[in-house]
């Protein structure tokens, strides 16, 4: 029997990214974290949080990275529809691909379901080379596969670059 939440809607299990490179980090990863309770997106497990360098120009700030483990009711597009919404409240303008941003939420894995639809992929389609992404990631989820690759986190992480590994840290 799938999970429910009160009202009868089917209850989802999704993995989500937050990432911040200007301003206050930890406040604005903080402040996403309340905006998506309160859209009734509960978080069920938060990483810690992880300091990357920024990606491309490892000149621009450094990025503080977490991942989130949520039960969602909202479908996959309107769960990415809302995180827009959250990053524009928090004041994310979009202009140039990979500059400096307030916050950045990503849609990593939603029921381990393979989507490509015109702006919505999953999983995240770069996700399983990033190592900003599959630490936080392992330390909520040790026993993840990605769906589409069909390996588990600890080969995604074995994968990497040892350099990618060693631009990482727990703080």
């Amino acid at each position: 029997m799938k999970k429910q939440d009160i009202l009868g809607n089917p209850v989802k299990i999704a993995f989500l990214s937050i990432g911040s490179n200007l301003g206050n980090k930890k406040k604005n990863i903080q402040f996403a974290k309340f905006k998506l309770i309160n859209a009734n997106i509960k978080i069920i497990n938060s990483s810690k949080n992880y300091e990357t360098l920024s990606w491309p120009n490892k000149k621009k700030p450094k990025f503080i990275n977490v991942v989130l483990k949520v039960k969602t009711n909202l479908s996959p597009k309107k769960l990415m529809k809302k995180c827009l919404e959250i990053e524009k409240e928090l004041g994310r303008i979009r202009k140039l691909k990979n500059e400096p941003r307030i916050c950045d939420i990503d849609i990593i894995d939603y029921e381990g379901k393979i989507l490509k639809e015109t702006k919505l992929f999953l999983p995240h389609p770069k996700m399983h080379k990033r190592s900003f992404v599959l630490l936080p990631l392992y330390e909520i989820a040790k026993s993840w596969i990605h769906p589409v690759k069909k390996k588990n986190i600890k080969n995604l992480i074995n994968s990497l670059n040892i350099d990618d590994l060693r631009g990482v840290k727990l703080i």
